[in-house]
């Protein structure tokens, strides 16, 4: 099993700057990615930004540029630096862990954190 905890969302006017952190527990497991999906009321859950421990990285088209993903491989710990946020971001953000165990992979996901961006 594996434990993850969100922290750092908050409220912001648009322009502004958030940091968001997320930090996987757990035995037995290897965090082959760790990432950040978004969440509005209605919608399904988007892809913002996602990190391999070999360095892959991908964003969602929305973000590209203004989103910044960086990880610390050896804490399970990855981070998202959000820059020039825009009222269309605010969204429940859920960090996601693809974890490898011995036999197979399984996912994972925090309670979520609220950002809301006022325009």
């Amino acid at each position: 099993q594996v434990h993850v905890v969100e922290s750092g969302g908050g409220l912001v006017q648009a322009g502004g700057s958030l940091r968001l952190s997320c930090a996987a527990s757990g035995t037995g497991f290897h965090s082959d990615a760790m990432g950040w999906y978004r969440q509005e009321p209605g919608k399904q859950r988007e892809l913002v930004a996602t990190r391999t421990t070999t360095g892959n990285t991908k964003y969602g088209d929305s973000v590209e540029g203004r989103f910044t993903i960086s990880r610390l491989n050896a804490d399970n710990t990855v981070y998202l630096q959000m820059d020039s946020l825009k009222p269309e971001d605010t969204a429940v953000y859920y960090c996601h862990v693809l974890a490898s165990f011995w036999g197979g992979h399984e996912e994972f996901w925090g309670q979520g954190t609220q950002v809301t961006v006022s325009a």
